[in-house]
């Protein structure tokens, strides 16, 4: 029994150093990519790198991260010592510092060090991530470098990110995000100035969340009016922003640009596993708003593998403003309220009173053609008659239904259903739906991505094969190299 657990044990050992081997190998190699960003000034290697953190992740600890260090910077290097001071880590014995004489680039110290920023997240060390971010955004910004305009959007990230974590959280009004808020107004000046888009892309997403956060709608909305959010942003971050704006548009009651902006930031969202809180946070609120607007979900949002346990709450309250049940609504509410205000969805729940009350004068109009208010009052247990006629005729004027009101005899009587077809509505539908696949044609023309400057780079490859071949026919023809030679290790030629 003894030999066999020794086996165990011997047998697992190498699988662990194996495992960080691989880590340190894979975080090399993004060294590579990032060298081979700079030369070429192309972001898409920088991109590489960045995504693969995701993956690292899991995998990173600070005897990991100091044996990457130091197989890339000379023992002697400060940033090398820096980044190992902050996650409290070391080197194994066996590692052998770089070459002195190696060149450092500076996009290497600011992965590194964003590999720090996240292990700092990790362990939930936020009051020292957040004091590590502060330096790390400064110094970027001191060496104003385009090379590094993508990790300085991930840098920002994660600083907003351990700010929201410090105690008191958000929405209080004492929150240290409060207090970044100047910092990041700075960053997104400067990200304009140098046209560094991907930084402004960031910013404007971190502010709006940073707005959102604390209920300082207004400053969201002019922060919106007077920037414009770059085109060529990121995927990801155009569907943040998107669904920031979509957010901050429903509570300012414009239901319609809120629904439009929510659609569009579902479509954009990954569908990866990763990101399924984005998507799911994306579909209450478009479920809310959808409610709001007068319509009705359908029914197939909810059977989504991703969305059935996340969304039940929002069914049952769809469930119960489709039915006009105004006491069921209240009881929905009331069970799942400690949800809806941990997703920020409370307040515009509370909203629904009135949909819901429209929704059943709304099915009584459709069952009825004459129905006394006294009726009206019972079935959707309202307080007074004189409040199911405001109720009634404010759903009249707002076109909710096709009724009229006897004032003298206290009844609500509908008017027949005209014609759909003879007025714009199926038009203006139609006029919808072309606009939204023009839109997203226009869009994926847009995110189609190209080498940069490689028609250049082709034109002067083509360039040098000319006067390669011209000095080579220059030669034949003096004599210098007979025409056998020329076709070099071609035998056939």
């Amino acid at each position: 029994m003894a030999d066999s657990m020794e086996g165990v044990v011997s047998t697992g050992q190498p699988a662990s150093v194996d495992v960080k081997e691989k880590t340190v190998a894979d975080i090399s190699s993004n060294f590579t990519l990032l060298e081979r960003a700079v030369a070429q000034f192309d972001s898409r290697f920088t991109l590489r790198a960045l995504r693969s953190i995701s993956s690292l992740r899991k995998r990173l600890d600070p005897q990991v991260l100091g044996d990457a260090i130091l197989s890339y910077y000379p023992a002697s290097n400060e940033m090398g010592k820096k980044i190992i001071g902050v996650v409290g880590g070391s080197a194994s014995s066996s590692k052998t510092s770089a070459d002195s004489k190696k060149e450092v680039v500076p996009e290497v110290d600011v992965y590194l060090a964003i590999l720090a920023q996240v292990m700092l997240y990790d362990k939930q060390e936020f009051s020292k991530g957040a004091e590590w971010s502060s330096w790390l955004v400064e110094h970027i910004r001191e060496l104003n470098r385009r090379t590094l305009d993508p990790l300085a959007a991930k840098a920002y990230f994660y600083m907003a990110l351990f700010h929201e974590n410090l105690d008191p959280k958000p929405p209080s009004r004492q929150s240290p995000v409060i207090g970044i808020r100047r910092q990041l107004l700075g960053a997104l000046r400067s990200a304009v100035l140098r046209k560094d888009q991907d930084t402004q892309a960031a910013v404007m997403v971190l502010l709006l969340r940073n707005y959102v956060s604390t209920a300082d709608i207004t400053q969201a909305d002019l922060l919106v009016a007077q920037t414009q959010f770059p085109q060529t942003a990121p995927n990801n971050q155009v569907a943040r922003y998107l669904y920031y704006l979509g957010r901050i548009r429903a509570i300012q009651l414009n239901y319609t640009e809120a629904h439009e902006h929510l659609t569009s930031a579902t479509r954009k969202s990954p569908t990866s596993g990763v990101a399924a809180g984005f998507y799911q946070a994306s579909m209450k609120l478009l479920v809310i708003v959808e409610l709001l607007m007068g319509d009705i979900p359908d029914r197939a949002i909810f059977s989504q593998p991703k969305l059935e346990r996340a969304l039940e709450p929002y069914f049952r309250l769809v469930q119960a403003v489709r039915a006009g049940d105004l006491q069921g609504f209240l009881k929905v509410v009331q069970a799942h309220s400690g949800v809806f205000q941990r997703e920020g969805t409370y307040t515009l729940i509370l909203r629904l009173r009135q949909n819901v009350i429209r929704t059943g004068i709304r099915m009584l109009s459709l069952s009825y053609s004459r129905i006394s208010l006294r009726d009206i009052c019972i079935r959707l247990g309202l307080e007074s008659e004189e409040s199911a006629e405001y109720i009634v005729a404010k759903a009249i004027r707002d076109g909710v239904i096709e009724a009229s009101i006897n004032h003298e005899k206290g009844f609500m009587a509908t008017k027949r259903p005209g014609d759909v077809y003879a007025t714009r509505e199926p038009a203006e539908a139609f006029h919808d739906r072309i606009a939204a696949c023009l839109t997203l044609h226009d869009e994926c023309v847009r995110a189609m991505s190209y080498p940069m400057n490689q028609h250049r780079l082709e034109l002067k490859n083509a360039q040098e094969a000319r006067e390669r071949e011209r000095e080579l026919a220059k030669e034949i023809q003096d004599g210098d190299i007979d025409e056998d030679d020329a076709a070099g290790d071609f035998e056939g030629l």
